[in-house]
């Protein structure tokens, strides 16, 4: 079923673009398959970080295992900035930087900063296309094309949900991509 449920994560964007009859015409020229994969794979990472904060109670946002590592809230700010900064490469060309781990602290604030980080990177996806997606862009002191920066996002934001699954297991919450 978990299979199921992952394919049509990924191929539900394509299907959205393919015209509904042969040969009718189209307002916008179809973004490749590198694109629509990418996007797909974008989605079902904010996906999962939306489904988490519904997760977590308010309450627990505090919550650091270690001192050394961040809190839920902080993870969640974190994740934030991140849509900000590889999106940013990915579209201006530049790392834009919004400092919601520094100023967002409530569930709220948060969950609005993330809804308004990943609008920003739907845009991106939606701005891009094949032309564009293969134009190198400075990245952290070397070279990258665009859809690398986008592709880059992704993974930064699995690797923090991955932070936050181990978190909600400490505190007997099931994540998102569990099922019981």
């Amino acid at each position: 079923m978990r299979i199921l449920t992952a394919a049509f994560l990924f191929l539900a964007p394509l299907a959205a673009q393919t015209p509904a009859q042969p040969g009718a015409a189209s307002t916008a020229p179809a973004k490749s398959p590198h694109i629509l994969a990418s996007q797909a794979m974008f989605n079902g990472a904010k996906n999962n970080i939306l489904r988490s904060v519904d997760k977590v109670p308010e309450e627990l946002w505090s919550f650091q295992p270690t001192p050394e590592v961040r809190t839920f809230a902080q993870l969640f700010a974190h994740v934030a900035d991140g849509q900000y900064e590889f999106c940013g490469m990915a579209s201006e060309g530049k790392i834009v930087n919004k400092d919601i781990e520094k100023t967002a602290t409530t569930k709220a604030a948060i969950l609005e900063a993330l809804k308004a980080a990943f609008a920003y990177c739907d845009a991106a996806y939606a701005g891009m296309t094949d032309a564009s997606s293969v134009e190198m862009v400075d990245f952290f002191g070397r070279k990258m094309p665009r859809l690398g920066a986008m592709n880059y996002n992704v993974s930064h934001t699995m690797e923090h949900y991955g932070n936050l699954v181990t978190y909600m297991r400490l505190k007997k919450i099931v994540p998102p991509t569990s099922r019981q």
